[in-house]
């Protein structure tokens, strides 16, 4: 697996990653993702890679073990049915939240409790306090909950001022 040095630099690393000239992909009947390989079906979880402004390119299809199994650079280069799987997958597993204010962030003994207004509505969730947003260069931040979720956080700049204040203290 090749790790590029920041998100932007994904495509300057395309020269050192192995793209599979044919990528195959079905659902198998439990509902998960699964890349067909040598004639086998190898179960993966479909992960969007940066820039985010590129919804429909640059997923990594990640084995069981979290091991690179396959890459797709273009929903687009996909046939048919593969597309539709990856597409079914990808709406099922990469499902963000963005957050479009912050009302309050509080601290609870091993958790921060989050209430925020998103585009799909009022929402409160939790993160491990020693889970901070993670910086995306010019394009906001992210943050996971305990139980998996993702949450977008437009950049400062967007944020009105009480949401820039509680987020300010939360981000280095």
């Amino acid at each position: 697996m090749v790790v590029c040095p920041k998100p932007f630099a994904l495509l300057k690393c395309f020269s050192r990653i192995r793209i599979m000239s044919e990528v195959v992909l079905t659902t198998l009947p439990d509902g998960r993702l699964a890349l067909v390989k040598n004639g086998k079906q190898i179960p993966v979880e479909a992960r969007r890679c940066f820039p985010w402004s590129e919804p429909e390119q640059f997923f990594s299809l990640r084995d069981e073990d979290g091991n690179e199994a396959g890459f797709v650079k273009s929903l687009a280069e996909l046939e048919g049915a593969s597309r539709a799987a990856l597409a079914d997958a990808l709406a099922v597993a990469g499902f963000v939240f963005r957050i479009a204010r912050i009302v309050k962030v509080e601290e609870e003994l091993e958790l921060r409790a989050w209430e925020v207004e998103t585009a799909q509505g009022a929402r409160r969730f939790q993160t491990a306090r020693d889970e901070w947003p993670r910086d995306i260069p010019g394009d906001g931040f992210l943050v996971r909950d305990v139980a998996g979720d993702l949450f977008w956080i437009p950049p400062m700049d967007e944020l009105d001022a009480k949401s820039r204040e509680i987020l300010w203290a939360l981000v280095d």
